[in-house]
């Protein structure tokens, strides 16, 4: 081959590379981030939602937390919880196409509050308490309005004040459900007369199981209406399928805040802790969980529902499982300082 011949075919294979690497850069995916955005404080867990494209369908998308794999999951699209350390953290989010090209999108943000912080909310002595609502009369129930969106099954539901065994302070109340339509829903609520002066709320009770196996999930909500606005601090520990503390969003349903909630230990009480907020912005705030002593933090806000209502209310929910077994929850010590 002489040496003009060669160095034909020398820049026909770079003409070829070339192209073909041009080829690849344009099927080349990407990965867009919802949130959050790069740069953003946030709290922990961290909400991320993400979706890759590509020119060939996706196969999985995957997020790092400082170079370390947390989440996986197939398909184009991901929304998750990751939970983080305070201070600024590397985020990757990557995808994975089905001709195995992979590509990702990098991002910091500043944690400011973490999942495993401790302490509690700071009370000021001003604070209106109301307290061992347990011990109330005047509690008010249904079962069909239990349902999601006020609209379920029925069940068997009954409630029993001022029980001395098992109780913490010898006047316990013991919620019961039961019944024969698999899922079927009991609530249970307690007016506390309305207060439009509140804005921020300490949820405080202890809860005791001695079949938790038979639980669906339980339900702890306060209820605040005024304005021709219904603000519901509603939340579940969803014992069953995402086995996580959720929290209501009024125009879209539940929501896992990807916090753990463990099925109970039977027969033992638990203290639960909840802050909320009205923000001065109009929404409906979920502060932190604090369960026998481990607080996590939610912070999240929604948008409240319409309500020509005025009332301030506690609320209790039991859900029955696909078998509807039978069971019971006691509580103690219920009470809501607001301010």
């Amino acid at each position: 081959m002489s040496l003009g011949t060669r160095k034909a075919a020398v820049c026909l294979a770079r003409t070829i590379a070339l192209a073909l690497a041009v080829a690849a850069s344009a099927q080349a995916g990407t990965v867009t981030v919802s949130t959050p955005y790069n740069g953003q404080s946030v709290g922990s867990p961290i909400h991320v939602v993400a979706s890759g494209s590509s020119s060939s369908a996706m196969a999985a998308m995957q997020v790092y937390l400082d170079s370390v794999l947390v989440k996986n999951v197939s398909g184009s699209r991901i929304d998750t919880y990751v939970s983080a350390a305070r201070g600024t953290r590397k985020l990757t989010v990557k995808g994975w196409d089905q001709s195995g090209a992979s590509f990702s999108k990098v991002l910091y943000v500043n944690v400011t509050t973490s999942s495993t912080s401790s302490g509690s909310t700071s009370v000021p002595s001003t604070a209106r308490t109301y307290g061992n609502i347990d011990q109330m009369t005047g509690w008010q129930w249904c079962t069909v309005c239990a349902g999601q969106w006020g609209s379920g099954p029925s069940a068997q539901f009954s409630m029993q004040q001022w029980i001395s065994s098992p109780s913490l302070d010898g006047k316990a109340v013991k919620f019961n459900i039961g019944g024969s339509t698999p899922y079927a829903n009991a609530l249970w609520w307690k007016q506390l007369g309305a207060n439009s002066s509140v804005r921020r709320f300490v949820y405080d009770l202890y809860f005791y199981m001695k079949d938790p196996g038979a639980s669906q999930a339980l339900e702890f909500d306060v209820n605040q209406s005024l304005n021709g606005k219904k603000f519901i601090f509603g939340t579940e520990c969803n014992l069953v399928n995402t086995k996580t503390w959720r929290v209501w969003n009024a125009h879209e349903g539940w929501k896992s805040t990807g916090i753990p909630c463990a099925r109970p230990i039977a027969y033992k009480w638990n203290h639960l802790v909840w802050e909320f907020e009205r923000t001065t912005g109009g929404q409906v705030k979920f502060i932190a969980v604090t369960l026998n002593g481990k607080k996590s933090y939610v912070n999240r806000a929604y948008w409240p529902q319409n309500s020509g209502a005025s009332e301030l209310n506690v609320a209790f929910q039991m859900d029955g499982n696909y078998r509807m077994a039978d069971y019971s929850t006691w509580l103690d010590k219920i009470t809501l300082k607001a301010w």
